[in-house]
Protein backbone atom coordinates (compact mmCIF):
# COMPACT_ATOMS: atom_id res chain seq x y z
CA UNK A 1 0.00 0.00 0.00
CA UNK A 2 2.70 2.31 0.94
CA UNK A 3 4.84 1.64 -2.34
CA UNK A 4 1.43 1.81 -4.37
CA UNK A 5 0.50 5.46 -2.70
CA UNK A 6 3.43 7.04 -2.87
CA UNK A 7 4.08 5.87 -6.70
CA UNK A 8 0.24 7.04 -7.63
CA UNK A 9 1.13 10.40 -5.73
CA UNK A 10 4.89 10.80 -7.57
CA UNK A 11 3.16 10.08 -11.33
CA UNK A 12 0.10 12.77 -10.10
CA UNK A 13 2.98 15.40 -9.71
CA UNK A 14 5.21 14.64 -12.78
CA UNK A 15 1.73 14.79 -14.85
CA UNK A 16 2.49 11.32 -16.09
CA UNK A 17 0.37 8.24 -16.75
CA UNK A 18 3.16 5.32 -17.75
CA UNK A 19 5.53 4.56 -14.40
CA UNK A 20 8.56 4.96 -14.73
CA UNK A 21 11.08 2.76 -16.24
CA UNK A 22 14.11 3.60 -14.35
CA UNK A 23 15.32 4.16 -10.65
CA UNK A 24 17.09 7.41 -11.61
CA UNK A 25 13.37 8.85 -13.07
CA UNK A 26 12.04 7.63 -9.63
CA UNK A 27 14.61 9.53 -7.66
CA UNK A 28 14.02 12.26 -9.67
CA UNK A 29 10.51 12.09 -8.90
CA UNK A 30 10.64 11.71 -5.16
CA UNK A 31 12.59 14.31 -5.40
CA UNK A 32 10.35 16.44 -6.95
CA UNK A 33 7.47 15.86 -4.04
CA UNK A 34 10.02 17.81 -1.68
CA UNK A 35 11.25 21.04 -2.95
CA UNK A 36 12.23 21.93 0.34
CA UNK A 37 14.69 19.03 0.93
CA UNK A 38 16.52 18.87 -2.87
CA UNK A 39 19.42 17.07 -0.87
CA UNK A 40 17.06 13.95 -0.15
CA UNK A 41 17.05 14.23 3.57
CA UNK A 42 13.11 13.50 3.41
CA UNK A 43 14.05 10.27 2.10
CA UNK A 44 16.59 9.49 4.52
CA UNK A 45 16.28 7.48 8.04
CA UNK A 46 18.71 9.45 9.98
CA UNK A 47 18.78 13.69 9.29
CA UNK A 48 18.94 16.40 12.20
CA UNK A 49 15.87 16.39 14.16
CA UNK A 50 15.14 19.92 13.01
CA UNK A 51 14.40 18.34 9.47
CA UNK A 52 12.15 15.99 7.85
CA UNK A 53 13.56 12.26 7.83
CA UNK A 54 11.60 9.42 6.49
CA UNK A 55 8.39 8.99 7.98
CA UNK A 56 9.56 11.06 10.48
CA UNK A 57 8.07 14.55 11.16
CA UNK A 58 10.52 17.35 12.33
CA UNK A 59 10.82 18.42 15.74
CA UNK A 60 12.56 21.73 15.48
CA UNK A 61 11.64 23.03 19.23
CA UNK A 62 12.47 19.74 21.38
CA UNK A 63 15.87 18.13 21.96
CA UNK A 64 14.98 14.61 21.12
CA UNK A 65 17.77 13.18 23.54
CA UNK A 66 14.93 14.02 26.04
CA UNK A 67 12.13 12.12 24.61
CA UNK A 68 11.22 9.19 26.44
CA UNK A 69 11.19 6.15 25.21
CA UNK A 70 14.47 4.63 23.34
CA UNK A 71 14.40 1.28 21.34
CA UNK A 72 17.31 -0.46 20.25
CA UNK A 73 15.80 -2.76 18.00
CA UNK A 74 13.35 -2.48 15.23
CA UNK A 75 10.57 -5.35 16.76
CA UNK A 76 10.30 -2.96 19.43
CA UNK A 77 9.47 0.22 17.77
CA UNK A 78 6.85 -2.58 14.90
CA UNK A 79 2.47 -2.14 15.85
CA UNK A 80 2.58 -5.27 17.37
CA UNK A 81 2.04 -5.29 21.50
CA UNK A 82 4.40 -7.27 23.33
CA UNK A 83 4.38 -5.41 26.78
CA UNK A 84 4.07 -8.92 28.36
CA UNK A 85 6.88 -10.03 27.26
CA UNK A 86 5.99 -13.66 27.52
CA UNK A 87 5.73 -15.96 24.60
CA UNK A 88 6.56 -13.52 22.02
CA UNK A 89 9.87 -11.75 22.92
CA UNK A 90 10.63 -7.94 22.46
CA UNK A 91 13.81 -6.18 21.05
CA UNK A 92 14.86 -9.89 19.48
CA UNK A 93 16.49 -8.28 16.01
CA UNK A 94 19.80 -7.06 17.13
CA UNK A 95 21.82 -7.46 14.07
CA UNK A 96 19.04 -5.37 11.86
CA UNK A 97 19.77 -3.92 9.01
CA UNK A 98 18.24 -0.26 7.89
CA UNK A 99 15.67 -2.11 5.92
CA UNK A 100 14.26 -3.46 9.17
CA UNK A 101 14.16 -0.18 10.67
CA UNK A 102 12.34 1.08 7.45
CA UNK A 103 9.51 -2.03 7.43
CA UNK A 104 9.07 -1.39 11.26
CA UNK A 105 8.79 2.23 10.73
CA UNK A 106 6.36 1.84 8.03
CA UNK A 107 4.58 -0.69 9.78
CA UNK A 108 4.08 1.69 12.74
CA UNK A 109 3.09 4.91 11.12
CA UNK A 110 0.52 3.60 8.44
CA UNK A 111 -1.04 0.73 11.33
CA UNK A 112 -0.90 1.76 14.47
CA UNK A 113 -3.68 2.51 16.92
CA UNK A 114 -4.33 4.17 20.04
CA UNK A 115 -2.02 2.34 23.38
CA UNK A 116 -3.06 5.04 25.61
CA UNK A 117 -4.09 8.48 25.75
CA UNK A 118 -0.16 9.72 25.63
CA UNK A 119 -0.20 7.55 22.27
CA UNK A 120 -2.77 7.75 19.30
CA UNK A 121 -2.93 6.21 16.06
CA UNK A 122 -3.41 6.34 12.68
CA UNK A 123 -6.89 8.02 10.68
CA UNK A 124 -7.44 5.06 8.38
CA UNK A 125 -9.06 3.05 10.83
CA UNK A 126 -12.85 3.40 12.47
CA UNK A 127 -11.18 3.24 15.99
CA UNK A 128 -8.04 3.15 18.65
CA UNK A 129 -8.34 -0.54 18.90
CA UNK A 130 -9.57 -0.96 15.06
CA UNK A 131 -6.93 -2.38 12.25
CA UNK A 132 -6.45 -0.86 9.29
CA UNK A 133 -7.28 -4.14 7.02
CA UNK A 134 -6.40 -4.40 2.81
CA UNK A 135 -8.81 -5.89 0.72
CA UNK A 136 -7.95 -6.08 -3.26
CA UNK A 137 -7.54 -7.78 -6.42
CA UNK A 138 -4.83 -9.74 -7.08
CA UNK A 139 -4.11 -10.91 -10.66
CA UNK A 140 -1.51 -13.39 -12.19
CA UNK A 141 1.93 -11.96 -12.64
CA UNK A 142 3.02 -11.47 -8.84
CA UNK A 143 3.38 -8.97 -6.77
CA UNK A 144 4.44 -6.28 -9.31
CA UNK A 145 1.17 -7.07 -11.80
CA UNK A 146 -0.43 -6.57 -8.56
CA UNK A 147 1.31 -3.31 -7.84
CA UNK A 148 1.17 -1.77 -11.41
CA UNK A 149 -2.94 -2.30 -11.12
CA UNK A 150 -3.83 -0.33 -8.02
CA UNK A 151 -1.09 2.68 -9.22
CA UNK A 152 -3.49 2.87 -11.90
CA UNK A 153 -6.71 2.47 -10.20
CA UNK A 154 -4.78 5.18 -7.90
CA UNK A 155 -4.28 7.73 -10.70
CA UNK A 156 -7.65 7.37 -12.31
CA UNK A 157 -9.63 7.24 -8.88
CA UNK A 158 -8.03 9.98 -6.98
CA UNK A 159 -10.46 12.86 -8.18
CA UNK A 160 -13.74 10.75 -6.91
CA UNK A 161 -11.81 10.62 -3.39
CA UNK A 162 -11.16 13.98 -3.17
CA UNK A 163 -14.75 14.73 -3.78
CA UNK A 164 -16.40 11.87 -1.88
CA UNK A 165 -14.59 12.20 1.45
CA UNK A 166 -13.58 15.81 0.83
CA UNK A 167 -9.99 16.17 0.61
CA UNK A 168 -7.38 18.45 -1.52
CA UNK A 169 -7.21 16.91 -4.95
CA UNK A 170 -5.09 20.03 -6.18
CA UNK A 171 -2.50 21.38 -3.16
CA UNK A 172 -3.32 18.63 -0.34
CA UNK A 173 -0.47 17.70 1.96
CA UNK A 174 0.39 14.02 0.42
CA UNK A 175 3.48 13.32 2.62
CA UNK A 176 2.36 14.00 6.18
CA UNK A 177 6.05 13.90 7.73
CA UNK A 178 7.23 17.07 5.60
CA UNK A 179 5.25 19.13 8.25
CA UNK A 180 6.75 19.73 11.71
CA UNK A 181 5.14 18.68 14.16
CA UNK A 182 5.36 20.12 17.94
CA UNK A 183 3.00 16.84 19.57
CA UNK A 184 0.22 19.66 20.45
CA UNK A 185 -1.41 20.13 17.08
CA UNK A 186 -3.42 17.97 14.28
CA UNK A 187 -3.54 19.00 10.99
CA UNK A 188 -7.16 19.24 9.50
CA UNK A 189 -8.30 16.65 7.33
CA UNK A 190 -9.79 18.56 4.39
CA UNK A 191 -6.09 19.78 3.73
CA UNK A 192 -4.64 16.21 2.84
CA UNK A 193 -4.02 14.99 -0.74
CA UNK A 194 -6.41 12.11 -1.73
CA UNK A 195 -4.09 9.64 -1.48
CA UNK A 196 -1.94 10.74 1.80
CA UNK A 197 0.92 9.28 3.22
CA UNK A 198 0.46 9.64 6.95
CA UNK A 199 2.26 8.60 10.43
CA UNK A 200 0.95 8.83 13.78
CA UNK A 201 3.90 8.71 16.26
CA UNK A 202 6.58 11.14 17.04
CA UNK A 203 9.55 9.28 16.64
CA UNK A 204 13.47 9.61 15.30
CA UNK A 205 15.74 6.89 14.48
CA UNK A 206 19.46 7.77 15.05
CA UNK A 207 22.63 6.40 14.82
CA UNK A 208 25.05 5.25 18.16
CA UNK A 209 27.91 3.02 18.24
CA UNK A 210 27.60 2.04 14.72
CA UNK A 211 24.18 0.97 15.09
CA UNK A 212 20.62 2.70 14.44
CA UNK A 213 18.00 3.22 17.08
CA UNK A 214 15.24 5.19 17.68
CA UNK A 215 13.48 7.59 20.47
CA UNK A 216 9.54 8.15 20.59
CA UNK A 217 7.74 10.92 22.29
CA UNK A 218 4.19 11.01 23.88
CA UNK A 219 1.44 12.10 21.17
CA UNK A 220 -1.20 13.04 23.29
CA UNK A 221 -3.32 14.81 19.90
CA UNK A 222 -3.87 13.28 16.73
CA UNK A 223 -1.69 14.08 13.80
CA UNK A 224 -4.96 13.75 11.69
CA UNK A 225 -8.01 15.88 12.81
CA UNK A 226 -10.58 12.98 11.73
CA UNK A 227 -11.19 10.99 14.60
CA UNK A 228 -15.12 11.37 14.12
CA UNK A 229 -14.57 9.77 10.96
CA UNK A 230 -14.29 6.30 11.97
CA UNK A 231 -11.58 5.90 9.48
CA UNK A 232 -13.95 6.66 6.44
CA UNK A 233 -11.29 8.45 5.18
CA UNK A 234 -11.07 6.82 1.38
CA UNK A 235 -8.14 4.56 2.11
CA UNK A 236 -7.84 2.60 -1.50
CA UNK A 237 -7.80 -0.78 0.17
CA UNK A 238 -10.14 -0.16 2.66
CA UNK A 239 -14.14 -1.69 2.84
CA UNK A 240 -16.80 0.83 4.88
CA UNK A 241 -19.23 -1.29 6.58
CA UNK A 242 -22.63 0.55 6.11
CA UNK A 243 -24.61 -2.42 7.35
CA UNK A 244 -25.81 -1.29 10.80
CA UNK A 245 -26.29 2.77 9.11
CA UNK A 246 -23.67 5.00 9.93
CA UNK A 247 -20.70 4.01 7.82
CA UNK A 248 -17.02 2.73 9.74
CA UNK A 249 -14.11 1.35 8.41
CA UNK A 250 -13.32 -2.83 8.41
CA UNK A 251 -12.20 -3.85 11.73
CA UNK A 252 -10.65 -7.06 11.38
CA UNK A 253 -11.47 -9.32 14.81
CA UNK A 254 -9.66 -12.28 16.51
CA UNK A 255 -11.56 -14.68 13.81
CA UNK A 256 -10.20 -12.88 10.59
CA UNK A 257 -11.31 -13.29 7.42
CA UNK A 258 -14.13 -15.51 7.92
CA UNK A 259 -16.29 -17.32 5.14
CA UNK A 260 -18.95 -15.33 6.38
CA UNK A 261 -17.39 -11.89 6.26
CA UNK A 262 -15.79 -12.69 2.90
CA UNK A 263 -19.69 -13.37 1.28
CA UNK A 264 -20.46 -10.14 3.03
CA UNK A 265 -17.76 -8.29 1.53
CA UNK A 266 -17.82 -9.88 -1.88
CA UNK A 267 -21.47 -10.45 -2.55
CA UNK A 268 -23.43 -8.30 -0.39
CA UNK A 269 -24.41 -4.75 0.01
CA UNK A 270 -23.44 -4.64 3.31
CA UNK A 271 -19.96 -2.77 2.93
CA UNK A 272 -19.04 0.05 0.02
CA UNK A 273 -16.15 -1.03 -2.01
CA UNK A 274 -13.27 1.35 -3.07
CA UNK A 275 -12.00 0.60 -6.86
CA UNK A 276 -8.74 -1.63 -5.94
CA UNK A 277 -11.62 -4.49 -4.57
CA UNK A 278 -13.21 -4.37 -7.41
CA UNK A 279 -12.71 -6.72 -10.56
CA UNK A 280 -11.35 -4.49 -13.67
CA UNK A 281 -12.40 -5.84 -17.22
CA UNK A 282 -8.17 -5.54 -17.71
CA UNK A 283 -7.52 -7.66 -14.49
CA UNK A 284 -7.99 -11.19 -16.75
CA UNK A 285 -8.36 -14.39 -16.02
CA UNK A 286 -6.86 -16.39 -12.86
CA UNK A 287 -7.92 -13.57 -10.50
CA UNK A 288 -7.98 -14.18 -6.43
CA UNK A 289 -9.60 -11.81 -3.94
CA UNK A 290 -6.68 -11.12 -1.33
CA UNK A 291 -7.66 -9.61 2.45
CA UNK A 292 -4.94 -8.88 4.95
CA UNK A 293 -5.10 -7.32 8.40
CA UNK A 294 -3.53 -7.56 12.08
CA UNK A 295 -6.04 -7.57 14.35
CA UNK A 296 -5.85 -5.75 17.55
CA UNK A 297 -7.68 -6.53 20.92
CA UNK A 298 -8.02 -4.55 24.24
CA UNK A 299 -4.35 -4.04 24.90
CA UNK A 300 -3.42 -6.63 22.78
CA UNK A 301 -2.65 -8.51 19.73
CA UNK A 302 -4.83 -10.93 17.85
CA UNK A 303 -2.79 -11.69 15.21
CA UNK A 304 -2.02 -11.09 11.55
CA UNK A 305 -4.90 -12.55 8.74
CA UNK A 306 -4.45 -13.12 5.46
CA UNK A 307 -6.38 -15.14 3.11
CA UNK A 308 -6.90 -15.42 -0.90
CA UNK A 309 -10.04 -16.22 -2.45
CA UNK A 310 -9.79 -17.60 -5.95
CA UNK A 311 -12.08 -16.05 -7.94
CA UNK A 312 -13.56 -18.25 -10.74
CA UNK A 313 -14.12 -17.14 -14.44
CA UNK A 314 -17.76 -16.82 -14.29
CA UNK A 315 -17.86 -15.48 -10.75
CA UNK A 316 -15.85 -13.27 -12.48
CA UNK A 317 -17.85 -12.06 -15.19
CA UNK A 318 -20.86 -12.13 -12.59
CA UNK A 319 -18.86 -9.72 -10.78
CA UNK A 320 -17.89 -7.51 -13.92
CA UNK A 321 -21.47 -7.24 -14.86
CA UNK A 322 -22.52 -6.24 -11.17
CA UNK A 323 -24.88 -9.16 -11.11
CA UNK A 324 -23.70 -10.03 -7.52
CA UNK A 325 -27.30 -11.42 -6.47
CA UNK A 326 -27.11 -14.75 -7.89
CA UNK A 327 -23.99 -15.14 -6.26
CA UNK A 328 -24.97 -13.27 -2.96
CA UNK A 329 -27.56 -16.16 -2.83
CA UNK A 330 -25.75 -19.24 -3.36
CA UNK A 331 -23.12 -18.20 -1.27
CA UNK A 332 -25.65 -17.06 1.49
CA UNK A 333 -27.60 -20.85 0.92
CA UNK A 334 -24.62 -23.03 1.77
CA UNK A 335 -23.89 -20.60 4.76
CA UNK A 336 -27.16 -21.73 6.28
CA UNK A 337 -26.82 -25.24 5.66
CA UNK A 338 -23.42 -25.54 6.98
CA UNK A 339 -24.79 -23.58 10.13
CA UNK A 340 -27.78 -26.47 10.51
CA UNK A 341 -25.36 -29.40 9.95
CA UNK A 342 -23.59 -27.84 12.81
CA UNK A 343 -26.53 -27.28 14.58
CA UNK A 344 -27.48 -31.53 14.11
CA UNK A 345 -24.09 -32.64 14.80
CA UNK A 346 -24.34 -30.46 18.52
CA UNK A 347 -27.32 -32.48 19.26
CA UNK A 348 -25.62 -35.56 18.22
CA UNK A 349 -22.30 -34.91 20.09
CA UNK A 350 -24.39 -34.01 22.83
CA UNK A 351 -26.20 -36.57 23.49
CA UNK A 352 -22.95 -38.93 23.25
CA UNK A 353 -21.57 -36.71 26.23
CA UNK A 354 -24.73 -37.36 28.05
CA UNK A 355 -24.66 -41.73 27.38
CA UNK A 356 -27.35 -41.12 25.00
CA UNK A 357 -30.35 -39.08 27.41
CA UNK A 358 -31.10 -36.73 25.16
CA UNK A 359 -32.86 -34.58 27.95
CA UNK A 360 -29.49 -34.38 30.06
CA UNK A 361 -27.99 -30.78 28.83
CA UNK A 362 -25.95 -29.51 31.58
CA UNK A 363 -23.50 -27.21 30.80
CA UNK A 364 -20.26 -29.29 30.62
CA UNK A 365 -21.59 -30.93 28.11
CA UNK A 366 -22.67 -28.37 25.74
CA UNK A 367 -19.32 -27.21 26.41
CA UNK A 368 -17.55 -30.47 25.20
CA UNK A 369 -20.27 -30.82 22.36
CA UNK A 370 -18.81 -27.32 21.40
CA UNK A 371 -15.71 -27.83 21.69
CA UNK A 372 -16.09 -31.26 19.40
CA UNK A 373 -18.45 -29.42 16.83
CA UNK A 374 -16.01 -26.35 16.58
CA UNK A 375 -13.65 -28.21 13.66
CA UNK A 376 -16.78 -28.70 11.46
CA UNK A 377 -16.75 -25.26 10.56
CA UNK A 378 -13.22 -25.02 10.73
CA UNK A 379 -12.97 -27.22 8.02
CA UNK A 380 -16.15 -26.08 5.77
CA UNK A 381 -14.68 -22.63 6.30
CA UNK A 382 -11.00 -24.03 4.52
CA UNK A 383 -12.90 -24.94 1.46
CA UNK A 384 -16.31 -22.98 1.20
CA UNK A 385 -15.34 -21.16 -1.83
CA UNK A 386 -13.43 -23.59 -3.73
CA UNK A 387 -16.77 -25.47 -3.30
CA UNK A 388 -18.91 -22.42 -4.58
CA UNK A 389 -16.43 -22.27 -7.36
CA UNK A 390 -16.98 -26.05 -8.41
CA UNK A 391 -20.79 -25.24 -8.33
CA UNK A 392 -20.98 -22.16 -10.54
CA UNK A 393 -18.70 -23.60 -12.97
CA UNK A 394 -20.12 -27.20 -12.84
CA UNK A 395 -22.28 -28.01 -15.97
CA UNK A 396 -24.99 -29.20 -13.55
CA UNK A 397 -25.33 -26.87 -10.28
CA UNK A 398 -27.81 -28.68 -8.99
CA UNK A 399 -26.09 -31.95 -9.20
CA UNK A 400 -22.76 -30.56 -7.90
CA UNK A 401 -24.66 -28.75 -5.15
CA UNK A 402 -26.28 -32.25 -3.82
CA UNK A 403 -22.71 -33.92 -4.12
CA UNK A 404 -21.50 -30.89 -2.11
CA UNK A 405 -24.44 -31.65 0.62
CA UNK A 406 -23.83 -35.14 1.02
CA UNK A 407 -20.31 -34.76 1.63
CA UNK A 408 -21.18 -32.35 4.23
CA UNK A 409 -23.13 -35.08 6.24
CA UNK A 410 -19.97 -37.27 5.60
CA UNK A 411 -18.19 -34.99 7.26
CA UNK A 412 -20.29 -33.95 10.08
CA UNK A 413 -20.03 -37.54 10.28
CA UNK A 414 -16.52 -38.06 10.57
CA UNK A 415 -16.52 -35.83 13.60
CA UNK A 416 -19.22 -37.51 15.23
CA UNK A 417 -17.73 -41.20 15.10
CA UNK A 418 -14.40 -39.48 16.23
CA UNK A 419 -15.92 -38.12 19.32
CA UNK A 420 -16.81 -41.91 20.34
CA UNK A 421 -13.37 -42.11 21.76
CA UNK A 422 -14.21 -38.89 24.09
CA UNK A 423 -18.05 -40.55 25.12
CA UNK A 424 -18.76 -43.45 27.31
CA UNK A 425 -16.22 -45.97 27.64
CA UNK A 426 -18.08 -48.73 30.07
CA UNK A 427 -20.32 -51.89 28.12
CA UNK A 428 -23.65 -51.37 27.63
CA UNK A 429 -23.68 -47.07 28.37
CA UNK A 430 -21.28 -47.19 25.60
CA UNK A 431 -22.98 -48.52 22.91
CA UNK A 432 -26.18 -46.93 23.75
CA UNK A 433 -24.82 -43.56 23.91
CA UNK A 434 -23.16 -44.62 20.42
CA UNK A 435 -25.80 -46.14 19.01
CA UNK A 436 -28.48 -42.91 19.96
CA UNK A 437 -25.76 -40.52 19.00
CA UNK A 438 -26.03 -41.78 15.38
CA UNK A 439 -29.76 -42.54 15.62
CA UNK A 440 -30.03 -38.49 16.52
CA UNK A 441 -27.92 -37.76 13.56
CA UNK A 442 -29.49 -39.76 10.66
CA UNK A 443 -33.16 -39.04 11.94
CA UNK A 444 -32.53 -35.43 11.79
CA UNK A 445 -31.53 -35.66 8.51
CA UNK A 446 -34.53 -37.00 7.44
CA UNK A 447 -36.73 -35.01 9.87
CA UNK A 448 -39.35 -32.19 8.66
CA UNK A 449 -37.65 -30.13 10.95
CA UNK A 450 -33.93 -29.97 9.18
CA UNK A 451 -33.62 -26.58 7.85
CA UNK A 452 -32.05 -28.31 4.72
CA UNK A 453 -35.05 -29.81 2.28
CA UNK A 454 -32.98 -30.85 -0.73
CA UNK A 455 -30.98 -33.24 2.00
CA UNK A 456 -34.69 -34.74 3.40
CA UNK A 457 -35.99 -35.14 0.07
CA UNK A 458 -32.99 -37.07 -1.19
CA UNK A 459 -32.98 -39.62 1.79
CA UNK A 460 -37.14 -39.86 1.39
CA UNK A 461 -36.56 -40.99 -1.92
CA UNK A 462 -33.52 -42.96 -1.13
CA UNK A 463 -36.37 -44.69 1.05
CA UNK A 464 -38.93 -45.19 -1.39
CA UNK A 465 -36.42 -46.53 -3.49
CA UNK A 466 -35.22 -48.94 -1.10
CA UNK A 467 -38.71 -50.10 -0.19
CA UNK A 468 -39.68 -50.48 -4.04
CA UNK A 469 -36.45 -52.85 -4.50
CA UNK A 470 -37.60 -54.74 -1.58
CA UNK A 471 -41.28 -55.06 -2.84
CA UNK A 472 -40.50 -56.13 -6.48
CA UNK A 473 -37.44 -58.74 -4.98
CA UNK A 474 -40.21 -59.92 -2.94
Amino acid sequence: AFLVQLAAIALHKAERTAVFETSQEWCDALLALTPDDPDGAAWCLVTPPDRPALMQAASPNLNISEWDTVFSAPDELDMLITSRNHDLKSARMRASSPEDWLFALISLQTQEGSNSGSHKGISRMNSGAGSRAGIGIRPQGGVGKRWKRDVGILQLGRSKIAETYGLDETNGLALVWLEPWDGETSISFSTLDPLYLEICRRVRLFEAAGCLHARRAKTPVLRIAAEGKKGVTGDPWMPVDISKGDAKALSVQGQGFDYKLIHRILFTGDFVKSEIQCVQTLDGEGLALITQGAARGNSKTEGYHERIVPISPKVRGLLLANQKNQLERIAGRRITEISEMRKLLWTALAVLFANGNSGDSTAGIKAKASKFAAPFEVAEDARFFVDLNDEIEAADPAAQRLQWLLGLVERAEIILNAAFDAGPRSGIQKYRAQSVALSRFHGGLRSDKFQIPDLVNYYRQQTIKRQEETSDHA
